[in-house]
C-alpha cells in the first residue's frame, strides 16, 4: 500500500468520509479510518441514512423505545439521525480541536422536503444545530435559489453550513456571495467570526456522467474525444473562482475580522464510469486548502494505488475553459445539463427521505407494543 492518502493530506486536500452508520461508530471503523486512513470528517445524506437504517444494523433498540413512546415517523427519523451524527461528532472531536475547527466536522442535511422554501430551511437548520448540539456539526443546505438566502441567514445566526448539491459556475458564485453575506450579518450582530466555518459541495461524478450521455448520443469522433473532460474542467474553473472570491477586497476585510474562508468541497468522487480510473476524480482535483469527500470505495483505492502527484488544479483553467468551450461547440447546452442535475439530485434525495419515512414507519409498526 502507497501512501497516497498522507501525500494528499500533505497536499492540503482533507478527507472527509461520505458514509456513516451506526455499525461504522459502534464497531470502531470509523476511528480506525481517522486513525489509519487520513480521514478528518464525514459527510452524510438522505440516501446515506436510508440506506444505513433500512439495513436495521444497530437500530432496533432505539427504533422499539420510540415505538413505544409513538413518536411520529418524521420525529423517529430525526432522533435516529442526529444520535449517529452526535456520536460521530464525539469521535471526531479530537480532530476538530486539533485543527481549530477547521476539520474533524460531520454533516447533517435539513430535510429535502424543504429545498425551495427558504423560511423552513433556515427554522429547520436550526432545530438540527440545537439538536446535535456539537460545535463540530455542519448543516447541510442545498444550493438551490430558496437555499441561498437560508444559507446567509444561516450563517449569519452563527451556523456553521455545508452548501450542497453546487453543479454550475454560477450557481458556486452565488453561493459565496450568500456566504460572505451571511458573514457580514455574523459581524454587524457581534458574532465571533473565527467560529463560523463553511464548506460548498461541488458536485464532480454526474456532470461527466450526464455529459458523457449526450456526447455518446452525437456519436462522432469529436464528440467521443470529450468524454470525461467535463467535470474536472467544472472543477477546475469553480477553484479559480475560490480563488478569485477569497482574494477580493471584501473578503479581506471579513478576514481581518477573523473570518474562515469557505473551502471547496468535491462531492460525488466516486467515478460511475468503468472506463475511467477509479481515483480519477480524487488524482486529478488536488488543490490547496479543499476537500475531498469520498464513498469508502473510492477511499481504498485511493490508498492502493492513488496517484498524488502534487497540485493538479491551478494552471489548468485555459484548458479547463476550453474544454467546456468544445462541449459547447457541438451542442450540449451546459446550463440545460447543470439545471437538470441540481433538479434530479434534489428529487434523489427527497426520493430517499420518503423511502426512509415508509421503511421507519413499518418498523415502529412492527415494534409497536401491542394495546
Amino acid at each position: 500500500m502507497t501512501d497516497a492518502l498522507k501525500r494528499l493530506s500533505d497536499e492540503g486536500v482533507a478527507i472527509w468520509l461520505d458514509d456513516l452508520s451506526r455499525k461504522r461508530i459502534t464497531s470502531g471503523n470509523l476511528a480506525e479510518l481517522i486513525d489509519q486512513s487520513h480521514v478528518v470528517g464525514v459527510t452524510t445524506n438522505p440516501s446515506i441514512f436510508q440506506k444505513a437504517i433500512s439495513s436495521g444494523e444497530g437500530y432496533e433498540q432505539q427504533l422499539a423505545d420510540l415505538a413505544a413512546r409513538k413518536v411520529t415517523v418524521d420525529e423517529a427519523i430525526r432522533m435516529i439521525t442526529t444520535a449517529d451524527v452526535r456520536d460521530a461528532a464525539d469521535i471526531l472531536r479530537p480532530v476538530f480541536d486539533a485543527t481549530g475547527g477547521q476539520d474533524g466536522r460531520v454533516s447533517i442535511e435539513v430535510d429535502p422536503r424543504l429545498a425551495h422554501d427558504t423560511k423552513a430551511t433556515v427554522a429547520e437548520a436550526k432545530q438540527l444545530a440545537w439538536l446535535v448540539d456539537r460545535p463540530n456539526t455542519l448543516i447541510k443546505i442545498p444550493a438551490t435559489k430558496a437555499g441561498l438566502p437560508a444559507i446567509a441567514d444561516v450563517i449569519g445566526k452563527g451556523i456553521s453550513v455545508n452548501v450542497t448539491l453546487i453543479f454550475s459556475l454560477e450557481r458556486y458564485r452565488a453561493v459565496m456571495d450568500a456566504y460572505l453575506t451571511g458573514l457580514e450579518q455574523a459581524k454587524a450582530a457581534g458574532l465571533d467570526l473565527s467560529l463560523i466555518h463553511s464548506v460548498a459541495s461541488f458536485f464532480v461524478s454526474r456532470v461527466d456522467t450526464e455529459i458523457d450521455k449526450r456526447l455518446d448520443a452525437l456519436g462522432t469522433d469529436e464528440a467521443k474525444a470529450l468524454r470525461g473532460k467535463a467535470a474536472l474542467a467544472n472543477a477546475r474553473l469553480a477553484y479559480q473562482a475560490y480563488e478569485e472570491v477569497f482574494s477580493s477586497d471584501r473578503w479581506a476585510a471579513l478576514e481581518k475580522a477573523g473570518a474562515n474562508k469557505q473551502r471547496a468541497l468535491w462531492a460525488s468522487t466516486g467515478v460511475k464510469d468503468p472506463a475511467y480510473k477509479d481515483t480519477l476524480y480524487v488524482d486529478d482535483l488536488v488543490a490547496p486548502n479543499t476537500v475531498n469527500t469520498m464513498p469508502e470505495a473510492t477511499l481504498q483505492a485511493t490508498a492502493d494505488h492513488g496517484q498524488i502527484t502534487g497540485d493538479t488544479v491551478r494552471g489548468t483553467y485555459e484548458q479547463a475553459k476550453a474544454e467546456l468551450d468544445a462541449i459547447a461547440k457541438v451542442g450540449i447546452s451546459y446550463d440545460e445539463v447543470v439545471q437538470l442535475l441540481e433538479d434530479e439530485g434534489v428529487d434523489k434525495f427527497e426520493q430517499s427521505w420518503n423511502d426512509l419515512l415508509k421503511s421507519t414507519e413499518a418498523e415502529l409498526k412492527r415494534l409497536a407494543p401491542e394495546a
